[in-house]
């Protein structure tokens, strides 16, 4: 890939960001009622008409909607998310702390749904396992019906309450990320194996696995030195995007098992119509999934040797 390429490839990340922010702007400054207003104008808290203009003021809420908009903008590209109008805290320092915890579930997810992908494509397509292929080929379908609140909750009954393995209450670090892990990697294991299994079927059919099996080649050396290998390049692109998503599937997991992380920050921006948050979180999620399949974009011409054959000629 040309330096040009790459760079026109960082250009169009860039502006899908920023087509992100405006949008998301737009929309959460059109939702009805002022966050400061609600917040600060409780007759609970005593405060006078000049003291909420100036929390207004201090929140940059008096300003026109442009001028809010630059502004936003400005403090963004610097790092400066703003201040939680429920907490007063900066959000960057509630990213920070939340960050960490979101994407490490969806990294775990992730590999626990990449490895279940490759197993049951495996043993879907194996002829070895011929008697067991019209079951592990129906599975991607049942596990992409699957809702990640609705699994969430049946695990929660299931292997909490009922049987005991795993607490809900009081757990480790560990043992808190057992149940969100699985419970967000299957609806993700269901098209990358979707993916995978069809990407392993036209490889199959390809003019040099038939070259390769009459040299001699044994069926599993083929199947896992070749097909496979060459299989498994199609399925990188939908991995990325998959992983981007993982980040905005965590916020809903999250909430249903309670943990501290992103879907807690959102929850209560949400309720509080706490915009400066909402913004971030969309942002964040936003610059994650862009992020990622940005670096499978400008990695797919170093696995993938038929284009790099392509750029040369």
């Amino acid at each position: 890939m040309t330096t040009s390429q790459i760079l026109r490839r960082i250009g169009q990340a860039v502006l899908v960001l920023l087509v992100t922010f405006t949008l998301a702007f737009i929309m959460l400054s059109a939702l009805p009622g002022d966050a400061v207003s609600a917040r600060y104008s409780s007759p609970d808290l005593g405060l006078s008409p000049e003291q909420i203009a100036q929390i207004r003021e201090s929140y940059g809420a008096d300003e026109s909607l442009i001028a809010q908009y630059f502004s936003t903008l400005g403090g963004f590209l610097v790092g400066n998310f703003g201040y939680s109008v429920q907490t007063g805290t900066a959000v960057a320092t509630q990213l920070a702390e939340a960050l960490p915890g979101t994407l490490t579930l969806a990294i775990l997810a992730f590999l626990l749904a990449a490895i279940l992908a490759l197993v049951i494509s495996i043993l879907a397509t194996m002829d070895r396992f011929a008697w067991i292929k019209g079951i592990f080929q129906a599975l991607p379908p049942f596990f992409v019906s699957l809702p990640s609140f609705w699994l969430g909750i049946i695990l929660i009954q299931i292997v909490s309450f009922r049987l005991g393995w795993v607490p809900v209450i009081g757990t480790t670090p560990a043992q808190g990320l057992i149940l969100p892990t699985i419970t967000l990697s299957i609806p993700i294991t269901a098209p990358l194996a979707q993916v995978l299994i069809r990407s392993i079927e036209e490889v199959k059919a390809q003019p040099f696995i038939a070259a390769v099996r009459a040299r001699g080649a044994g069926e599993m050396w083929i199947f896992f030195r070749n097909i496979i290998r060459n299989a498994l390049l199609p399925t990188l692109t939908i991995a990325g995007i998959l992983f981007g998503e993982l980040v905005g599937g965590a916020v809903v997991t999250e909430a249903v098992f309670g943990r501290a992380g992103l879907g807690q920050m959102t929850v209560n921006a949400v309720a509080n119509r706490d915009m400066p948050v909402m913004l971030a979180i969309v942002v964040i999620a936003a610059a994650v999934y862009v992020l990622i399949n940005l670096i499978v974009d400008l990695l797919y011409p170093v696995l993938d040797a038929r284009l790099r054959r392509r750029e040369r000629a």
